[in-house]
């Protein structure tokens, strides 16, 4: 799960730096993005399942929180890999980057946010370590960066250009950066055989 959620941390990563998107066809790129919101929802469904409880569905039970943090974050993905499929389209209208790219891309960004903000209330209903708070952390901060990348990708209807280009590869770039860290820290941490905790079901 931990390496699923790096190497589609890592496509993001990738497809923001200005010495990949400019040097590669539009169409490659886009695949990166394509190919890591896929990695992204394989690792999401995995971690939907293992953060499965039989608790009552609005209890304040941390497993409970855990549960519907890593629902909306497989939602989140979904929504993702709505965006990044269609934009590997060419030829779409201005309306359309708008309803099948920057809309999903903006529901994604926003599932996340409201995915680590249940992790970070799942990690203050339990006792945690500094490990599980510095991993949410990272992944609350990775999801604000995407955040800022999915409000400067909005379309000027006047232009038909993203708000503000500069703004949504750096967001998606420290998003990345974030997520990669964290979930190598989670990895790590897994590998090592501690004993699983809140914040192994936390965003990635």
């Amino acid at each position: 799960m931990a390496l699923l959620f790096a190497l589609g941390s890592l496509c993001f990563v990738l497809g923001s730096l200005p010495p990949y998107f400019e040097q590669l066809d539009p169409a490659v790129v886009g695949a990166t993005f394509f190919v890591g919101s896929i990695l992204f929802t394989s690792a999401s469904t995995l971690q939907l399942r293992r953060s499965a409880s039989s608790t009552a569905m609005f209890s304040r039970d941390p497993a409970r929180v855990n549960w519907w943090s890593a629902a909306i974050q497989w939602l989140g993905t979904l929504a993702f890999n709505v965006s990044t499929f269609a934009a590997l389209a060419a030829g779409l209208s201005q309306a359309q980057k708008q309803r099948l790219v920057w809309a999903p891309d903006f529901v994604g960004s926003g599932a996340f946010l409201v995915s680590s903000a249940l992790a970070l209330i799942a990690l203050g209903l339990a006792v945690s370590t500094r490990r599980d708070w510095g991993i949410a952390g990272l992944n609350m901060a990775g999801s604000i960066g995407f955040g800022v990348a999915a409000v400067a990708a909005f379309v000027i209807p006047t232009t038909g250009e993203p708000a503000n280009i500069r703004w949504v590869n750096l967001g998606t770039a420290l998003g990345g950066v974030c997520f990669f860290v964290a979930s190598v820290w989670m990895g790590r941490s897994t590998a090592r055989s501690r004993p699983p905790s809140v914040a192994d079901s936390v965003p990635s």
